[in-house]
């Protein structure tokens, strides 16, 4: 294994290491299957790294709700932000206790 691939093995296993709270990976999903289809992937992949990122830097495992909902804020576009807002009342994640208007 020469060092490009031992670099990508702990950048991986960082990764791994990162699990969801209960129930938190269920309201990604559903918030995810409202975004148009044509982004989707694009939103699901920028969220999800955003979330471990926030979650890496405090020096945690597991993405909590505040992580998913200050991920999602942070790299959704102001357009599509009121929708997501919508779909987070309809779930009852009050995301404004985490600091979002």
């Amino acid at each position: 294994m020469d060092n490009n691939e031992k670099g990508l093995s702990a950048e991986a296993s960082e990764t791994t290491r990162i699990t969801w709270e209960d129930g938190t990976f269920e309201n990604f999903e559903k918030i995810l299957r409202e975004i148009p289809h044509m982004i989707r992937g694009i939103a699901e992949v920028r969220v999800t790294k955003k979330a471990q990122s926030l979650v890496a830097g405090a020096g945690r495992h597991v993405i909590e709700k505040k992580d998913m909902v200050d991920a999602f804020f942070i790299e959704t576009p102001g357009g599509f932000l009121p929708p997501m807002m919508a779909t987070m009342d309809e779930l009852g994640i009050d995301y404004k206790k985490y600091g979002h208007k």
